[in-house]
């Protein structure tokens, strides 16, 4: 049974959280380099992801202008082309979308469905809003209402993100929980008031022993039976 009794908005981490973002990568890397063996499509999708993530912390600190996530996965794309030799916009563009169409974890969709039955869910990402609409619909996942970091100008931990699902909640912040596989994203809510759940995921950000978030859980079915969702 959850500790957390007076809750009334569950937020989500999209990317990571309920969809398998690196594997959707990999797929578009394979499709654009066919004969490319397993540690190579796994450096390429390094160099994508180290890309997004500085370009990411230098927007947060705001020492550069903000660019939406599908720019920056344009972005992307182009540093992983040039890395692998290839010229071609067609195919930089063709595997810049290839971020739009990753699969989601096997109980995502089941567990949404079942917290949405007792809470208000809402899908808060660094993703763009058009990118986040079409991630949603390719995922199959049913959002009360979704935002996205590109309302804040800014991503993921900047408070004004989250501020965004307070906004949107018209509550406290403590009546809100925010679900995420990365304990970077929940120690950004936490320092705004919200309520925090870390589920593993494959490639997540784990917590460190300094870190106390108000639930865990192994998956999240594991986190609908703690929410009394069934």
């Amino acid at each position: 049974m959850t500790s957390l009794p007076d809750l009334d908005t569950i937020v989500f981490d999209v990317l990571g959280t309920m969809v398998d973002e690196p594997d959707g990568i990999r797929r578009g890397i394979r499709t654009a380099l066919p004969n490319t063996d397993g540690e190579e499509v796994e450096r390429l999708l390094k160099v994508w992801s180290e890309h997004v993530e500085g370009r990411q912390r230098e927007i947060v600190a705001g020492g550069v202008p903000y660019v939406n996530g599908a720019g920056l996965d344009l972005e992307a794309a182009a540093h992983v082309a040039a890395a692998a030799g290839i010229d071609d916009d067609e195919a930089v563009l063709d595997l810049a979308n290839a971020a739009l169409r990753p699969d989601p974890w096997p109980d995502s969709v089941r567990a949404l469905e079942r917290i949405a039955s007792r809470y208000s869910v809402v899908g808060l990402s660094n993703a763009s809003g058009a990118a986040l609409t079409r991630i949603s619909a390719h995922a199959g996942l049913r959002w009360h209402r979704a935002l996205t970091a590109e309302d804040a100008r800014s991503y993921k931990p900047h408070p004004d993100v989250y501020r965004l699902a307070v906004a949107n909640a018209g509550c406290a912040p403590e009546r809100l929980l925010m679900v995420a596989a990365h304990a970077w994203d929940l120690r950004g809510a936490r320092e705004l008031g919200l309520r925090t759940a870390y589920v593993e995921r494959p490639g997540g950000d784990p917590p460190v022993e300094t870190d106390s978030f108000d639930l865990t859980a192994r998956s999240l079915d594991e986190l609908a039976i703690q929410l009394n969702a069934v």
